[in-house]
């Protein structure tokens, strides 16, 4: 691993080094499907977004389409398949953008990692975190820091105990941090995706919290089932006084 030395200045990162499996980077050749599939995964849990992405391939009697026969399906196939009207337009977007030879895997090689981000957020629907997860995912570029991904976020957050109340602060902490990995900031990110993803105690706690809190409810109703019972007992055995008070004095009066 030929970042295993630049981690080992890091205690924590270091440390995510030796419990997690080596990650491997590979490029795609097919850019152009790769960014539609980002776009349509976006706000999706991956199980969604793979449903989705195969009826979009569906489609095309399952094979990968080319731009022009994306350019070519209306909008209104494209919703039906799962997609919102703001991503359909996206995906026509794209489908444009590499119709015009501008996602040519050569010509994004030829770049640099600012140069390609840059390139990419040109198409209208594509931001920032896209364009990184293309250079990480399609591209193979080692040196990519996803510095808006909450994954990543989170995991930094509790491996290096930062404070997320003032933004700024909290940012400059991430880029000072992720300095250090440079130049294979790409893989650096991906391990504390794992990080992220090896983190089921904390849903196990919450669970034991939610157990926890029923029988609570169910004894205070039984409480207050009690109480309403004495209640009632007291009160029937109040009128029987009464009643029997009225007996015994009409039979004085007799």
């Amino acid at each position: 691993m030929k970042y295993k030395e630049t981690f080992s200045r890091d205690k924590q990162l270091s440390e995510l080094v030796e419990k997690q499996k080596a990650p491997e980077l590979a490029i795609r050749e097919n850019v152009f499907l790769q960014l539609i599939g980002s776009i349509m995964s976006q706000q999706l849990s991956t199980k969604v977004a793979a449903v989705i992405h195969q009826r979009f391939l569906n489609l095309y009697g399952g094979r990968e389409p080319e731009p022009e026969q994306v350019l070519n399906t209306s909008h209104e196939t494209l919703r039906s398949i799962g997609l919102s009207n703001a991503k359909s337009i996206y995906v026509h977007n794209v489908s444009k953008f590499a119709a015009e030879k501008k996602l040519e895997l050569a010509l994004l090689q030829a770049m640099n990692e600012e140069e390609l981000i840059e390139h990419l957020t040109q198409i209208k629907g594509v931001g920032r975190w896209t364009a990184e997860m293309i250079l990480m995912f399609a591209l193979a570029k080692e040196d990519v820091f996803a510095i808006d991904d909450l994954g990543i976020q989170n995991a930094m957050k509790s491996l290096y105990k930062l404070n997320m109340k003032d933004k700024k602060k909290f940012r400059q902490a991430l880029v000072r941090i992720s300095n250090n990995w440079s130049p294979y900031r790409t893989y650096a990110c991906l391990y504390l995706w794992g990080y992220k993803d090896n983190t089921p105690v904390v849903g196990e706690k919450k669970q034991k919290k939610k157990t926890k809190s029923a029988p609570r409810k169910n004894t205070n109703k039984k409480v207050v089932a009690k109480k309403t019972t004495k209640n009632k007992t007291s009160k029937k055995r109040t009128v029987k006084k009464r009643r029997s008070a009225q007996n015994t004095s009409k039979k004085k009066i007799s």
